[in-house]
């Protein structure tokens, strides 16, 4: 048997586990059984070697690439669009309807040599139940021939909606409206309605609140309290030229006899834990069909929705207090850090790899056990100069 494949971090860590009916691998590379990356550089090779450590992980819950219902790749490459990282992905994934692939162009990779990394949520089964639904995206020509993307995936309960972006559109706040539009009406045609929704992921160009604040009240817009959790991001490039944002989404939402049904969730939102400083309708924790779905949690001030950064610029600080807004909320469905089955750290990565181990031990070091399956997304900035990381997660009920 082939030894499993290890991140090059010093922590004990898990490379997939369940949550409710959902399974989980974090940033899986094209690691050997060492940590060691295999074809240093190589986009296609990497590619290659990270799915095939995809299908590995997910063995290991019962799990096949055929189970795949999201991929989230996170891929440095700069003559590479997200086209490219779809078709490229698509003949290692022959079954119809494709999972909903998520392309994210990041300049940094956690470690040397390493140019992609892909997570996966996959549910045991769902191709042999009953409530499959898939809309297409319209592709381009070659490679891609035949086959039909998929813009939004419908796998029994869980709804997984693929990136939008809108560059044919001048404006940052219009594109956003745009792109929610398209997700409103992908949603509409696999069942479903934008207050389904368990997770937004956003990301946009700016290192300020002023360039922040209008895309997100765009963003809420399209939502009634209680939103979902949310997570924005900034970012250093995006594909295609002319996209200002990119905004992908999950949802959830029941068959019930005959008719598709909100699924009531329960909520966490502690007293200490921060709001934003603009009235928005996201949550910071839910739950539902044994899952807690969390918001990207930053070292805001507490018991206040000033936005301010607590330990401005410090990364060990500001990452273990983000973790105890994290633990608070997690505390409140009666749960802990050592409940995550996936965690999400984005983090400014100042000092490439030697940032990164860090990272992982202070991650490890916060959760009390061995880290649940990661993604470590390296950023050249976040959000403010006085912000150095965000992390979101799921956890098990």
């Amino acid at each position: 048997m082939e030894p499993i494949w290890r991140l090059p971090v010093e922590a004990i860590h898990d490379i997939t586990a369940s949550a409710g009916p959902l399974s989980f691998v974090g940033g899986a590379g094209d690691f050997d059984h060492e940590g060691r990356v295999r074809n240093p550089g190589d986009l296609g090779a990497q590619i290659e070697g990270a799915v095939a450590n995809v299908a590995q992980a997910l063995a290991a819950e019962s799990c096949k690439l055929s189970d795949v219902v999201r991929l989230k790749v996170f891929y440095t490459d700069d003559a590479a669009e997200d086209w490219d990282i779809v078709a490229a992905l698509a003949p290692l994934f022959p079954d119809d309807p494709m999972p909903v692939i998520c392309p994210m162009p990041e300049p940094l990779q956690p470690f040397d040599g390493q140019v992609v990394q892909i997570q996966a949520i996959a549910q045991r089964g769902w191709r042999q139940g009953t409530n499959i639904r898939a809309v297409p995206l319209e592709a381009p020509d070659g490679p891609l021939s035949g086959r039909r993307v998929s813009a939004g995936l419908r796998a029994g309960e869980f709804i997984a909606i693929a990136p939008g972006t809108a560059p044919e559109i001048a404006d940052g706040v219009a594109q956003t409206h745009a792109i929610m539009e398209r997700h409103e009406a992908t949603l509409a045609a696999l069942g479903a309605g934008m207050q389904d929704c368990v997770k937004m992921e956003s990301t946009f160009f700016g290192t300020t609140r002023a360039e922040w604040a209008p895309l997100s009240a765009a963003r809420a817009s399209h939502f009634a309290e209680p939103g979902p959790p949310a997570t924005v991001i900034p970012c250093q490039r995006l594909n295609p030229k002319g996209a200002l944002t990119k905004i992908d989404l999950m949802a959830m939402r029941q068959f019930r006899i005959s008719y598709d049904k909100y699924i009531p969730r329960g909520d966490s939102w502690p007293d200490r834990v921060w709001d934003w400083p603009i009235n928005l309708p996201y949550r910071q924790g839910i739950s539902l069909r044994g899952m807690i779905w969390l918001g990207g949690q930053v070292p805001s001030e507490p018991y206040a929705n000033t936005g301010d950064r607590m330990m401005a610029g410090q990364l060990e600080g500001q990452t273990r207090m983000t973790m105890s807004y994290i633990r608070d909320i997690m505390r409140g469905f009666g749960r802990s850090p050592a409940d995550l089955k996936l965690m999400v750290c984005y983090y400014q990565c100042d000092e490439g790899e030697k940032t990164t181990h860090r990272m992982a031990e202070i991650l490890a070091a916060c959760t009390g056990n061995a880290l649940p399956p990661v993604t470590l997304v390296a950023k050249q900035a976040m959000q403010t100069k006085h912000n150095t990381v965000e992390i979101w997660g799921v956890g098990q009920l």
